[in-house]
């Protein structure tokens, strides 16, 4: 028995020990009352070894049942204690419990109306119809990714598993995400740590992320190897190929799995030597040009049989992305899809001040990079997805209106799984054993019923969706715009989306006249032959 381990059962195996001796002792009355509760401490403890739903109370026993405790009272306590300008977590815990209760298949409905307080600039709703619609079928909602290039098109939900590998979350987390895709047929993004046996198990649908590290396609050296990225991407499990070029929590920095938590698998999964960081580089080498990054991607949708084949980004210059465009217009190779991570996206783990102050967030990048393919006729070849702290149906309409085809989230999908938001991920001590290797933690996760939630939390948040839609009118999420949501800008102003921000027309920046300076400034510095910027 480890030290963790020893440490996390302590107060278990104490309770018992006491029990056992005290009952040596029973002449003595006054000793009673002590024998009793270690025996009834004792047996709270086995249950909750025994029991599945609750993995803190299965890595903590007794000592978890503090935190259910706690949040069985936190509705009557949480405007005082546990709400307010003191959450400063990633999410907040009103976001986690709808998150938790629609995993569960528990009502998320609450009374006395919102504690949101609805003069504060940056408010947003959804218009709602005199006239609403029926509630669509959320099993319809699906889009076709695959343009005029693409061989094998795939048929995606509206709401997918954004980008997490095998290493950063453990073995169990990866089979319950996977196992509730599969159940719910929508799509699970891999992360860039490869395709591990753990994904496979259940059958789920994957998006496989290609990182700079090439993890599952990489030779001795670190660079890509053709031949051993297609022997995985023709799988009929592997759906699409998704080159990560950015991800938003840490934008050009690149990433790294300490060593501690590259295990013998993960070393296979990945390709890399155990007893090392395993490291992303902050930059690719498979190309370094937007007309090498065009290249790249055709020469994956060969080798894959013909999928698609598309690249995730961070905006950060965006002359850059604009420079990708003028090569596709150039070349006439065409990205079956682009994802848009925000800056506000997760990681598990990054220097603060990438944090908090590098990269664009998710909606400026989407409207941009929507916009952009417009203005060069291109959009309606390619698909865009989001990502970057969706949790709710109106975080999936917001995108929708903006832009996007379809969104994707990462963790959301943790708190179906069990994430508390520990914000230990990189310590390789989860207490619920989602971001773990350690085999003792990651046991506290019971697959097939965590799964089941991430089924629900998939289903739920869809029906949400088309409950709003119908409300507002609409009888698919394709009818959405940018007119149906509104953003209140100050006490005494409210604006559509729709007012607050620039569209460009189709074909636009392909004329003379180009909406906006800012958008005719980025276009004149794009390069098809490098990310540099031409002088403006």
């Amino acid at each position: 028995m480890n030290l963790s381990l020893l440490s996390r059962y302590a107060f278990f195996v104490s309770c018992v020990l006491f029990t056992l001796v005290s009952l040596a002792f029973l002449q003595h009355q006054w000793l009673w009352p002590f024998t009793l509760l270690g025996a009834a401490l004792s047996l709270i403890g086995i249950n909750d070894l025994l029991q599945t739903p609750q993995a803190v109370r299965r890595n903590y026993p007794i000592l978890g049942n503090i935190r259910y405790l706690v949040e069985g009272i936190r509705p009557e306590i949480r405007q005082y204690l546990l709400e307010g300008d003191g959450d400063k977590l990633p999410f907040s815990r009103a976001q986690r419990s709808l998150v938790y209760a629609r995993a569960k298949n528990q009502g998320a409905d609450k009374a006395f109306g919102t504690l949101l307080d609805v003069y504060q600039d940056g408010y947003e709703f959804i218009g709602h119809s005199m006239r609403p619609a029926a509630p669509a079928d959320p099993e319809s909602f699906r889009v076709t990714i695959g343009g005029p290039q693409c061989r094998q098109p795939y048929s995606a939900s509206l709401f997918n598993i954004s980008a997490m590998s095998f290493g950063s979350l453990s073995a169990n987390a990866i089979r319950a995400l996977n196992q509730g895709a599969k159940l719910g047929n929508f799509a699970h993004d891999t992360g860039e740590g490869s395709i591990s046996p753990y994904h496979r198990e259940h059958g789920g649908d994957l998006i496989w992320e290609i990182g700079s590290g090439y993890f599952g396609c990489r030779d001795q050296n670190g660079h890509f190897d053709g031949e051993r990225f297609a022997e995985q991407a023709r799988s009929p499990q592997v759906r699409m190929i998704e080159i990560k070029l950015s991800q938003g929590a840490k934008p050009g920095h690149g990433g790294i799995l300490p060593k501690h938590k590259v295990t013998a698998e993960i070393s296979a999964t990945r390709g890399v030597p155990m007893g090392q960081d395993c490291v992303s580089p902050a930059r690719h080498s498979a190309f370094s040009t937007p007309i090498e990054l065009l290249q790249f991607i055709a020469s994956l949708r060969e080798l894959s049989g013909g999928k698609p084949v598309g690249f995730k980004l961070c905006l950060g210059h965006p002359w850059e992305f604009m420079g990708i465009a003028k090569a596709m217009l150039e070349t006439g190779i065409l990205p079956d899809f682009i994802v848009v991570d925000g800056k506000e996206g997760g990681t598990g783990a990054a220097p603060l001040e990438f944090t908090d102050h590098l990269g664009v967030p998710m909606r400026e990048g989407l409207l941009f990079v929507h916009n952009t393919l417009v203005g060069v006729n291109l959009r309606d070849k390619i698909r865009l997805g989001a990502s970057g702290k969706i949790v709710s149906a109106f975080d999936i309409a917001c995108v929708l209106a903006i832009g996007a085809d379809w969104a994707n989230a990462a963790r959301g999908f943790m708190f179906a799984i069990g994430c508390i938001q520990s914000q230990s991920c990189h310590t390789n001590k989860c207490p619920t054993g989602v971001a773990t290797q350690d085999p003792q933690r990651q046991r506290a996760l019971v697959v097939e019923d965590k799964a089941q939630r991430v089924h629900n939390f998939h289903r739920n948040t869809l029906e949400a969706l088309a409950e709003m839609l119908a409300a507002a009118g609409l009888e698919h999420p394709a009818q959405l715009d940018a007119r149906h949501l509104v953003r209140r800008m100050s006490a005494t102003e409210i604006k559509l989306f729709a007012q607050q921000h620039v569209f460009l027309k189709p074909g636009e920046l392909l004329g003379e006249a180009i909406a906006g300076e800012f958008y005719a400034r980025m276009w004149q510095m794009a390069r098809a032959d490098s990310f540099e910027a031409a002088q403006a």
